[in-house]
């Protein structure tokens, strides 16, 4: 049920690991690139609790989650494609929106698909298996310029305003690799229907449509378990750690660490291809913290762990500002691989069973809110924060993400893990109205079974008797 996560990851892997560089080919400046990012948070904001909802309340030949897996794989594949062959800055952000786009609709149900498939006590290993695959399909994607590179020769310096052919035919491959392990997933793996289809039918026309998901989105907003709003410190700071990391990294090591002045210069393709082999580094690492993950949650809790996860990423991070070569910040990301590893999977595992039953894909969605709307923010602000305080310095904008880091590690150590949700807590609209339902059948049925006794009865009949599941308790 994971592997499509490998094909989606590719895809953001290569994403995260060259969009500032070809924008930066396309005559990007430092400071541009926080806002020519915009895209990414700001579709994640809207998109997700969209998905999130509709996927909640469909069910069709492909079932609930799956449909919407394939249709953002295919517009993902598509914009993978394009992407490196864009002509001007803005084309170049249009399609980074797209490619945003497609993946959140791919990305969001895959998260409520673990909680929909796996038992209480196997979700840590669930979303462990899911971090696991997010590892490797990133140290393909990041690893893969570089290989085409120095393995197979394909170019990798370009003319003014162009990207390298390294680049270009990475990304075809990640177009292949995303739209093929989503088929496997969509293919292979089973969902269960509901179990009673007109209940979910009624269930449907209540909540879909573009005024009931708004209401649903904001009902499920103002009903956010006390767990979930101390989570949403915790994922604000360790995204906007990773956020800079993102923004920036690539550029940091071109520039300020191999030294390179000039965007077409084989230093700076270098450059990005060695950053690409440190995303690449980072990723391998939480591809196998992600098997010890849920030994040390045991021994420990997730509260702790977490925050030991991202105390490291904040020390890798960190420690960026005083390496002594390249070589060295590969040892660096060993600190980042730890704590990506947790980011990807506790506070999800730490979410998920304190949320209301049949509510996980909007809760996702809405969960996604505390990621997004600090990137937001960072896209705005950071731009003139750049220019303002750190002259442009790619690489004291990574160290930044280090702080930003070490602060969700405090925050996690705040949180409380609720015990499993009680479905009758829930108040929401919805859930009134799906007992409401049950009690209204209910009711029907005893009312039929008492005309069938009259009728039995008037006519000289004995009444039938009752069958077990019948018999009231």
């Amino acid at each position: 049920m994971s592997f499509g996560f490998f094909g989606i990851q590719f895809g953001w892997g290569l994403q995260m690991a060259n969009t500032s560089a070809i924008f930066e080919h396309l005559g990007a400046d430092a400071h541009q690139i926080p806002i020519l990012w915009l895209a990414a948070p700001l579709t994640g904001l809207v998109v997700q609790p969209i998905i999130g909802n509709l996927s909640d309340n469909t069910w069709g030949p492909l079932g609930r989650r799956r449909p919407y897996f394939l249709v953002g794989a295919i517009l993902s594949s598509i914009a993978l494609i394009f992407m490196p062959n864009a002509s001007s800055l803005w084309m170049a952000a249009g399609l980074l929106w797209l490619l945003d786009t497609s993946a959140n609709i791919s990305m969001e149900p895959f998260r409520a698909f673990v909680g929909d498939i796996l038992p209480a006590e196997q979700r840590t290993r669930g979303f462990a298996m899911q971090s696991l695959f997010i590892g490797l399909g990133s140290v393909t994607a990041a690893a893969l310029p570089w290989v085409l590179t120095h393995w197979f020769g394909v170019a990798a310096a370009a003319e003014a305003h162009q990207v390298p052919q390294s680049v270009k035919l990475s990304f075809y491959v990640g177009s292949a690799a995303f739209l093929g392990t989503v088929l496997w997933t969509v293919l292979t793996t089973k969902e269960y229907p509901p179990k009673d289809m007109e209940a979910f039918r009624e269930q449907q026309e209540r909540r879909l449509g573009i005024s009931s998901t708004i209401r649903e989105v904001v009902t499920a907003f103002r009903q956010m378990p006390p767990t979930m709003r101390q989570l949403a410190w915790v994922q604000g700071f360790s995204w906007l750690g990773m956020y800079c990391m993102f923004l920036y990294f690539p550029p940091a090591i071109a520039h300020n660490i191999i030294g390179a002045v000039d965007e077409t210069s084989a230093l700076y393709t270098e450059g990005v291809e060695w950053a690409g082999l440190c995303i690449a580094m980072y990723n391998a690492v939480c591809f196998g913290f992600s098997f010890l993950l849920p030994k040390i949650s045991a021994a420990t809790n997730r509260q702790i762990t977490h925050a030991l996860c991202l105390t490291a990423g904040a020390i890798g991070l960190g420690s960026l500002q005083f390496v002594p070569s390249p070589n060295w910040v590969l040892l660096s990301m060993v600190g980042v691989g730890i704590a990506w590893a947790s980011i990807l999977s506790l506070p999800y595992a730490m979410l998920v069973g304190c949320l209301p039953p049949k509510k996980s894909g909007i809760y996702m969605g809405i969960f996604n809110f505390f990621i997004v709307l600090p990137e937001i923010a960072a896209s705005l602000v950071l731009g003139w924060v750049m220019v303002t305080f750190l002259d442009d310095n790619r690489l004291t904008a990574v160290v930044l993400g280090g702080g930003f880091m070490l602060l969700g590690a405090l925050a996690t150590l705040r949180v409380k893990e609720s015990p499993v949700a009680n479905p009758t807590a829930s108040t929401s609209t919805a859930a009134k109205d799906e007992a409401e339902a049950d009690e209204a059948k209910k009711a029907e049925e005893t009312a039929q079974a008492a005309q069938t006794t009259d009728t039995a009865e008037a006519e000289g009949a004995a009444p039938p008797e009752a069958t077990p599941q019948e018999t009231p308790t």
